[in-house]
């Protein structure tokens, strides 16, 4: 048996690659549950953290039922509390997504949507205005625009995908959807700069997102597979000044169907769906019982040092 001291970093689940107890978050209460629809997606950006595209089925689409049950597993009183979260892929390729909304927000949660607003989302128009007329700013939509240049923006998404966005963007606000956006750091801009040319693209194009509120245009950490990051101890809660109570795990789950499995799973978080070890059930029950190790390098550097999350 190898000591701890003959590890590779981020690969024991109780320790560092240098002996120190790795650090792990206790779940402190249900805020957020997620659905990953599906990995299928209209694009093929070139750094997606899931690796989406229109042939990446590793995690199929989850039907309505499949939904229906894990949030059956949240008591009534909790509801106005719990957040819904959908993500992909694309959301609105899977072909029971409205009905799956309709579910949410007839039950009396706040839902986040996670979408690229491109042809996928306008083809469901007519049922998001629906639903966007019934529930009003319950439903929040969040729009992926990884830069405010055009040129910048394509280099991740691809050729001719900035105008679709943007159109799909403008439906939106004329309609009235409560909006949030999502870009990424990973150009290396400063804070200040990317938040101003975001303010000049809303203002152009009659977009309200306040660009200076960090909630409304949230600025992802980027998330290089490749990157050295440093492993998170026990020690490190104390030494960053960061509590383990804002980490995501301590308060989010994911549910995904992977390729072949007959039931959905119920993973720590929204940014680890392949690696086994952060699976922690079948249901919301046995997922939440359990603490999660910090043995990803996208704990560390996405969520303990970059001050990431997912959620509202």
């Amino acid at each position: 048996m190898n000591s701890p001291l003959s590890l590779l970093p981020f690969q024991d689940l109780n320790h560092t690659a240098a002996g120190e107890p790795r650090a792990s978050v206790r779940f402190a209460g249900l805020r957020t549950l997620w659905f990953n629809t599906g990995t299928l997606c209209n694009l093929t950006c070139s750094n997606c953290y899931i690796e989406s595209s229109p042939s990446n089925d590793r995690l199929v689409y989850l039907s309505a039922d499949e939904v229906r049950e894990f949030m059956d597993e949240i008591p009534g009183e909790a509801r106005g509390s719990v957040e819904i979260g959908f993500t992909g892929g694309e959301p609105f390729m899977n072909p029971q997504f409205i009905d799956m909304l309709d579910e949410a927000l007839s039950r009396g949660h706040p839902v986040l949507v996670l979408t690229n607003a491109m042809r996928p989302m306008m083809k469901c128009a007519e049922s998001l205005l629906g639903l966007r007329q019934r529930f009003g700013a319950q439903l929040k939509i969040r729009v992926s625009i990884d830069h405010h240049d055009q040129a910048v923006h394509e280099e991740e998404r691809g050729r001719r995908s900035w105008r679709p966005m943007l159109k799909g963007l403008q439906w939106l606000a004329e309609h009235g959807f409560a909006l949030d956006i999502a870009a990424r750091t990973r150009w290396g801009d400063e804070e200040g700069d990317l938040r101003a040319g975001f303010a000049g693209l809303f203002a152009a194009h009659d977009v309200p997102v306040d660009a200076q509120d960090p909630q409304r245009l949230v600025l992802f950490p980027e998330m290089d597979p490749e990157a050295v990051v440093p492993e998170i101890t026990t020690a490190c809660w104390g030494i960053l000044g960061v509590q383990p109570e804002s980490m995501m795990c301590a308060s989010s789950r994911m549910v995904v169907k992977r390729r072949g499995a007959e039931r959905p799973a119920v993973l720590a978080c929204t940014l680890l769906p392949y690696d086994p070890r952060f699976e922690l059930g079948g249901t919301l029950a046995e997922a939440t019982a359990r603490d999660v190790p910090l043995a990803h390098r996208h704990c560390a550097r996405f969520c303990v040092l970059g001050g990431g999350s997912c959620s509202a």
